[in-house]
């Protein structure tokens, strides 16, 4: 028998806070009241709780974060928390099709009927589900309020709604809503900081910890991240005596070459399944995939979708299509064009550098034989992001209704460009000009100063600007509260203005296009490996730092890989095996054993590839 919501006694006085929902200052009271009791509301009878549309309520637990005196006493402010109780949060759990390990060591989709068959569950133990898929459900429930009947948000009409429209979704995208954010747990944090980044000692990170407090996909790409870091350290371990070694003969570089092509495809090929022990461990894996949603921003004309049965707004592929070969595609060619400019220039810059210190010899010009380098490096650094700026906006204008089919459109136009603003100049050195001096010094210096800057960007200004804040709301919050414990109000108000999330696209798009300098050409420049090793080491805990202190806690999202960043990875991996056979091939060594007939070597080398 399917158990129901309605059916059982859900009401808690006091609760867990463990979702902030933050409201407009001037949302009307009839609003208010109006989201209050959708949220608040019993499920209907008669429905599946996992399959039926046609919600009543949440079911949830809901207060405002100040009661009537203390919005006297403290600044107004329109802060709601959300919570549940455990019955609510285990029929969540059911709906979701959350997988948990049985007590016979299998791994099933979890139900409440059969909940006592389940590892570690007791009707006295909260700990059963972890605070991130206890926010993840909350955050299911909230986005599954659904219209009925309703036209429009009371008391906006100019926000229409329609039978099945995600309520949470039109009350952000018509800014009544300002946010939804998961809440931290001091003590669990804390904890979690303890074991990870606070105390800087060269230990494996705790990944299933990771996973409890923010989710797969974050403990994903930690795990991912600390993986490629140990495979970094054969190739910095080898490659630090041979740049020791044969530092000034640049064309001996043939074993080191053949080691990184044999390197970049191997260390893929262990992370799956290293990747799939965990995720089956987590019970992800084998977890069945959610009927995926239209996107907050996806527009049409209203009609209904003939899968479903659900009205929705409808967006022809063919228009689809043609906003992309006729503006995204040419707009995308245009700036690899404009990024090949820039590199021309960079070239010139070089020339100009080295006839100049030619020309006088001085320690000042063999030092400026580096700064077209560094410029050119902070250059592409530039060029990367106002480009994701533009590929971002392009992607969201050619309106595509998944958020899988958005972010893998705008996932490739990224890595085109960033393959060919980062790595061309590489090649052209490598391939044309065939100066593996040069390849070493650009090389060096492009993955250096790019590592820096990336610290800089992503960790440090924050951190700095987030404790400026914090100091800020501190002196706030004490020159306000009388005799009251704003201690909760304190750590609310600080979290909702901390910056969102946006993801692991940038620290994955950061790991490829490090995989990239030390797998393409590293057997130029041997000490790639090693600089790579020492930024990852201090990565892992600005990262740490960044999702714990700096950055609002993320909701958690089931995942049961690294996603299409496994195929990124895949084909730079390729890319690579061709480089570093074409380096080989190009090698006095190789060609010195075909002094005749070229044919043949170049046969070889394909029939290695």
């Amino acid at each position: 028998m399917k158990v129901t919501l309605s059916g059982l006694d859900t009401c808690e006085s006091s609760f867990t806070p463990l979702v902030v929902l933050e409201l407009a200052q001037d949302v009307k009271e009839e609003t208010k009241e109006w989201l209050k009791n959708r949220i608040i509301s019993k499920k209907e009878d008669g429905g599946k709780l996992c399959l039926s549309f046609v919600f009543e309520g949440a079911q949830l637990l809901f207060r405002p974060l100040l009661n009537k005196y203390e919005k006297e006493t403290l600044e107004n402010q329109n802060l709601y928390l959300v919570g549940a109780s455990k019955i609510t949060l285990l029929l969540g759990a059911e709906a979701i099709g959350l997988v948990k390990e049985c007590n016979d060591n299998t791994m099933r989709a979890f139900t409440y009927g059969t909940r006592h068959n389940f590892k570690d569950f007791d009707d006295d133990n909260d700990d059963f589900l972890t605070m991130a898929e206890c926010q993840f459900i909350i955050k299911h429930e909230l986005e599954n309020l659904r219209a009925r009947e309703e036209k429009m948000i009371p008391g906006y009409p100019q926000a229409k709604l329609y039978p099945g429209k995600s309520l949470l979704r039109r009350l952000l995208t018509s800014g009544i809503v300002i946010q939804v954010f998961p809440l931290h747990d001091n003590e669990a944090l804390k904890k979690l900081e303890d074991t990870w980044y606070t105390r800087f000692t060269f230990k494996y990170q705790p990944i299933d910890h990771i996973r409890g407090y923010f989710g797969e996909t974050i403990a994903l790409y930690f795990g991912f991240l600390e993986y490629f870091t140990v495979a970094l350290i054969p190739m910095a371990v080898i490659g630090l005596p041979y740049y020791l070694f044969v530092w000034e003969d640049y064309d001996k570089y043939v074993v080191f070459a053949s080691f990184n092509l044999i390197w970049s495809t191997v260390i893929l090929e262990v992370w799956k399944r290293g990747c799939a022990t965990m995720t089956y461990r987590w019970g992800t894996l084998v977890m069945k995939r959610q009927f995926e949603e239209p996107r907050p921003g996806f527009h049409g004309v209203l009609g209904i979708n003939p899968v479903t049965g659900r009205k929705e707004p409808l967006y022809s592929s063919y228009k689809r299509q043609l906003r992309i070969y006729l503006v995204s595609l040419p707009f995308v060619c245009l700036c690899l064009y404009f990024s090949l400019y820039v590199m021309m220039i960079y070239f010139d810059m070089e020339a100009w550098a080295l006839s100049l210190h030619e020309n006088s010899g001085s320690e000042w010009t063999s030092v400026l034989l580096y700064v077209p380098s560094i410029i050119y490096a902070v250059v592409i650094e530039i060029m990367n992001r106002l480009y994701r700026y533009a590929a971002e906006f392009l992607t969201s204008w050619e309106n595509h209704r998944l958020e899988s089919a958005y972010q893998n459109h705008l996932i490739l136009k990224v890595l085109v460009f960033n393959f060919l603003n980062c790595f061309a100049s590489l090649f052209y050195i490598a391939f044309v000009l065939r100066d593996m001096k040069l390849l070493r010094q650009s090389l060096a210096t492009l993955l250096i100063t790019s590592q820096i800057l990336n610290q800089i960007m992503e960790s440090l200004l924050p951190y700095w600007l987030q404790r400026k804040h914090h100091v800020q709301v501190k002196r706030k919050v004490q020159a306000l509260k009388a005799d009251i414990d704003a201690t909760l109000y304190e750590q609310v108000v600080l979290e909702k203005e901390m910056g969102t999330y946006l993801g692991t696209f940038d620290d994955y798009l950061e790991l490829f296009l490090q995989f990239g300098y030390v797998s393409l050409f590293s057997c130029v420049y041997p000490l790639a490996a090693a600089f790579a090793v020492l930024n990852n080491f201090t990565e892992v805990n600005s990262d740490a730092l960044k999702m714990c202190r700096v950055l609002k806690r993320p909701f958690s999202e089931p995942s049961a890989s690294i996603g299409v960043w496994q195929l990124a990875f895949e084909t730079m991996s390729v890319i690579s095996v061709v480089t570093n056979c074409a380096l080989i091939g190009m090698s006095p060594q190789v060609n010195a054993l075909f002094p005749e007939s070229k044919l043949d070597l170049v046969l070889i080398v394909v029939a290695v590839e």
